[in-house]
């Protein structure tokens, strides 16, 4: 790696061999310097090998009234909806999973919050939802 550096208002061009080497060597105008660099803290952070603690379902927000007079589902969470799996007129389960939805890099399954049949889906995949933002809407 090549990089300039003004040293007292002259500018050098020096060459790095391996900057991860201790001594560094440091080529400049073709005589080769090491360099040991100041040590401020720990070289190599180890990397996390311990696993997260699972994460429970998210709960499905509970149905309230629309204006057209049926239920709605809303999002329990803002995120980005990746897959819906119902579509209008599809009979739905208490329970049963209605989409995904990302949210802080996870995946989460929403699941209808009652039985019933879908009259709207009023997102698409891809949206980003707002909490609360109704997601589907149930026939009365």
């Amino acid at each position: 790696m090549i990089i300039k550096v003004e040293i007292e208002g002259k500018v050098y061009s020096v060459n790095i061999k391996d900057i991860h080497s201790n001594p560094v060597l440091a080529e400049v105008d073709g005589k080769v310097y090491k360099v040991f660099p100041e040590v401020q803290g720990p070289a190599v952070v180890p990397a996390i090998t311990a696993q997260p603690a699972p994460v429970p379902p998210v709960a499905p927000a509970a149905p309230t009234p629309s204006a057209g007079g049926g239920l709605t589902m809303n999002a329990p969470l803002p995120g980005v909806i990746v897959a819906i799996d119902v579509q209008p007129g599809d009979t739905v389960k208490s329970g049963q999973q209605v989409c995904t939805l990302e949210a802080m890099k996870m995946k989460n399954t929403i699941r209808s919050d009652r039985d019933g049949i879908i009259a709207q889906v009023n997102v698409n995949a891809g949206d980003l939802v707002k909490h609360n933002q109704p997601l589907f809407t149930f026939q009365a």
